[in-house]
C-alpha cells in the first residue's frame, strides 16, 4: 500500500483509502458499500473544510487590539477637532460609514469572545422528577416594567401555562418563553400549586434577573409543520441491529404491519417517525424508503438478500368416491360439489380431509397461474416491486352509500376457509355472499343459472380468460371453472359485502381502490408437540381422521411460506382453533367493516 507524505490532507488520506479497497468474498457487500460511502463527493469536500478548520486551529491568530471600535471613534473625534485634508475627509468618511462600524463591531464580538453562551446554573434543589419532559431554564432580566406575559391553570390537567406573549415585552423580547409553556418555578419557588394570581404577584415583584423553570410546549409553527403523513411497514425493523443508523439508541423500532407517522423527511436517508397509538410522543429514527429500497438493491446485486421462498404450489384432494356424492373436486380454495352432496356434509367433507391428503390420494387440478395484468388498468400494481418497505396510507370508514368492502380470505394448508366461509353466509345471507363462479361444464336438472354456476361456453370463457374477467381460473376434468370480477361486483350491487377465497397470488389483481379489499390470513392452530392426533383435536382432520407428525409440520411449513411472500397484504391474521370460534371472530370482524374505520392506502380515497 502506498505510503502517505507527511503533509498529505484527510481527503487524501481518504481518497488514497478507496482506491486500496478489494473486493472481498466474505464481506463483499460491505465492500461496496463502503467504496460507494467513501466516493461521495460531498464527504470530500466536508475533509477539505475539516483541514482548513485544523489549519487555522493550529495558526491560533490573535487579534491585534480587542476594541478597534473604540480607536476607530477616539480617530474620528481628533479629525473633527480641527480643519481636515481631502485625504483626512477621505478617512473619515470610511470611518462613520454603517458598513465599516459593523465590521469593526463584528471584530471586536469576536476578539472580545462575547458570542459564548452563558448559561444560569441549574438550582441547587433540581430534581429529576419530571422523567422523560424537557426542562428549560429562562434567566431574564427586567426593571420596572411587566414581563409582559399572562398565565392560566389548564382545566384538563390543572397545569400553570403561559397564556399570551405581549408583544414587546421582556418575554416577548428573549424569545425564550411562549405561549402554552408549562410553568414549574420562579426563582427556586415552586408554583405547581398556587394560584394564577399568587404566580402574577410573585412575577411582578420579582426585580432584575427572574429565573423560570419550564416545560416547552410545541410551538404553534411546529406544530404546522409536522407531517400528517402516515406510512404501513412492511418489515421489521430494529435499531441495534442496523449499523448504517447515526444512533441506535435513537432508533425506532417496529413490526410489519405497525402504522407509523413520519412527522418529518428533510433527511432523504434518515426519516423521524413515531408509532401511532404508541403512549411515548419523542419521534425516532427509521430509515428512508429510498434508503431502505437502495440498501436491499444493494444486498440483491451482491447475492445476500434472501428471495422469500414461494409457498408450495397447493395439491388437491381427488373426487369423492361415495355412490351418493356429487362432488368435482377443488377450486379457488373450495370444494367444487353439488347441491346433492352439500346436503349430506359433513359425512361426505372428509373425503376432502388432511389425512386423504398426506395418503397421497391427489389430482392433477391446478389454477392458472399465468401473468395477467387487467386491461382496463384495473389491477393493483403493488407488490410488483421487489422491495418492500412502506405503503402510504390514511384511514378510511365506509360511507352508508359506498358499495361495502371486498372480504378476501387466504389460508394455509388445513385452515378449510371454505367451510368457515360458508358458514359466516349461511348465518347471514342477506347481508353476506360469495361470488357465483362461471364454469363450461354441462348445468344439471336440479340446478339453475346464476344460483351454484354461470354456465358459458368454451369460448366464451376462453374469451373472457383472454379480456381478464376472471381473478382466478382452471381446468378440471376437461371443464373450466372461474370467478370473475363481476360476479363480485353483482354481489356488492345488491349491497351485500362479498366474501371470496382465493389463492393468495390473486391479493395483487384484487388490491384496487374499487373493492377496497380486507385481506384475511386463516391459518390453524398447529400443535407443538410432535404425536399423532385424532381428528378431534387436529385442526385439519375428519371425524375418523388422523393427523401425522408430518402433516403437521407440512401446515406449519405452508404458515410460514404464505407469511413470508404474502404477509404484507394482511390486514388481519385468524388462527383457527376450532369451527365455531373462527366462525365467531369472522363474524365479528365482518361486523366491525361497516361501522368502525381501517387504514387503507391512501391511493384507495383519493379523489
Amino acid at each position: 500500500m502506498p505510503v502517505l507524505t507527511a503533509g498529505a490532507g484527510l481527503h487524501e488520506t481518504l481518497a488514497l483509502l478507496t482506491s486500496q479497497l478489494r473486493p472481498d468474498a466474505n464481506h463483499k457487500e460491505d465492500m461496496v458499500f463502503l467504496k460507494d460511502v467513501f466516493s461521495e463527493k460531498s464527504l470530500g469536500y466536508l475533509m477539505k473544510i475539516h483541514e482548513k478548520l485544523r489549519q487555522y486551529e493550529r495558526q491560533s491568530p490573535t487579534p491585534v487590539l480587542h476594541s478597534a471600535s473604540s480607536l476607530a471613534e477616539d480617530v474620528t473625534e481628533e479629525l473633527q477637532s480641527g480643519p481636515m485634508s481631502t485625504e483626512e475627509k477621505e478617512l473619515l468618511h470610511l470611518l462613520t460609514s454603517p458598513h465599516l462600524k459593523a465590521v469593526l463591531s463584528v471584530h471586536d464580538t469576536v476578539a472580545q469572545k462575547n458570542f459564548d453562551p452563558v448559561l444560569p446554573p441549574l438550582p441547587d434543589d433540581f430534581e429529576d422528577e419530571l422523567e422523560e419532559e424537557s426542562v428549560k431554564i429562562v434567566r431574564l432580566v427586567k426593571n420596572k416594567e411587566p414581563l409582559g406575559a399572562t398565565i392560566r391553570r389548564d382545566e384538563a390537567t390543572g397545569v400553570v401555562v403561559v397564556a399570551r406573549i405581549m408583544r414587546g415585552g421582556a418575554a416577548d423580547r428573549s424569545g425564550l418563553v411562549h405561549v402554552g409553556d408549562e410553568l414549574r418555578e420562579v426563582n427556586g419557588v415552586s408554583v405547581i400549586h398556587k394560584r394564577p394570581d399568587e404566580i402574577s404577584q410573585l412575577l411582578s415583584q420579582s426585580q432584575g434577573s427572574i429565573t423560570l423553570k419550564i416545560i416547552p410546549a410545541i410551538k404553534e409553527e411546529d406544530r404546522l409543520k409536522e407531517s400528517k403523513v402516515y406510512m404501513r411497514a412492511l418489515f421489521d425493523y430494529t435499531p441495534l441491529e442496523d449499523k448504517a443508523t447515526p444512533c441506535q439508541e435513537a432508533g425506532l423500532p417496529f413490526k410489519r404491519g405497525d402504522i407509523l407517522q413520519v412527522v418529518t423527511q428533510d433527511d432523504h436517508t434518515w426519516w423521524q417517525a413515531k408509532r401511532v397509538g404508541d403512549s411515548n410522543l419523542r419521534a425516532g429514527l427509521i430509515p428512508s424508503k429510498l434508503f431502505q429500497e437502495r440498501r436491499l438493491a444493494y444486498r440483491m446485486k451482491m447475492g445476500t438478500l434472501p428471495n422469500p421462498k414461494s409457498p408450495k404450489k397447493p395439491v388437491y384432494d381427488q373426487g369423492c368416491d361415495k355412490e351418493d356424492c356429487d362432488c368435482e373436486g377443488y377450486f379457488n380454495g373450495q370444494y367444487i360439489v353439488s347441491p346433492k352432496c352439500k346436503a349430506v356434509a359433513p359425512s361426505c367433507g372428509q373425503v376432502f380431509s388432511w389425512e386423504f391428503y398426506s395418503a397421497g390420494l391427489r389430482r392433477s387440478f391446478r389454477l392458472s397461474r399465468k401473468d395477467r395484468q387487467g386491461s382496463s388498468g384495473e389491477g393493483s400494481d403493488f407488490g410488483d416491486s421487489d422491495y418492500t418497505t412502506y405503503e402510504e396510507v390514511t384511514r378510511y370508514q365506509q360511507r352508508p352509500n359506498e358499495r361495502p368492502r371486498l372480504v378476501v380470505l387466504i389460508g394455509s394448508l388445513g385452515a378449510r376457509i371454505n367451510e368457515l366461509k360458508q358458514r359466516v353466509i349461511a348465518e347471514n345471507p342477506h347481508r353476506f355472499a360469495v361470488a357465483v363462479p362461471h364454469t363450461t361444464r354441462p348445468k344439471k336438472p336440479h340446478e339453475k343459472e346464476g344460483v351454484e354456476y354461470h354456465f358459458v361456453t368454451k369460448q366464451q370463457f376462453d374469451a373472457d380468460a383472454l379480456n381478464n374477467k376472471f381473478i382466478e381460473h382452471g381446468e378440471y376434468k376437461e371443464n373450466q371453472y372461474g370467478t370473475s370480477i363481476e360476479a363480485i361486483r353483482s354481489v356488492q350491487a345488491k349491497n351485500k359485502m362479498c366474501v371470496v377465497d382465493v389463492q393468495p397470488e390473486a391479493l395483487k389483481r384484487l388490491r384496487t381502490a374499487e373493492f377496497k379489499p380486507y385481506v384475511i390470513f386463516v391459518k390453524p392452530r398447529v400443535p407443538e408437540s410432535r404425536r399423532r392426533r385424532s381428528a378431534a383435536t387436529s385442526p385439519g382432520g375428519g371425524e375418523h381422521g388422523r393427523t401425522t407428525d408430518e402433516d403437521l409440520q407440512e401446515m406449519r411449513q405452508s404458515a410460514i411460506q404464505i407469511d413470508q411472500q404474502y404477509g404484507h397484504l394482511v390486514d388481519r391474521v385468524l388462527i383457527k382453533e376450532d369451527s365455531a370460534s373462527a366462525c365467531s371472530e369472522l363474524r365479528g370482524i365482518l361486523e366491525r367493516l361497516e361501522r368502525e374505520s381501517f387504514w387503507v392506502p391512501i391511493n384507495w380515497v383519493r379523489t
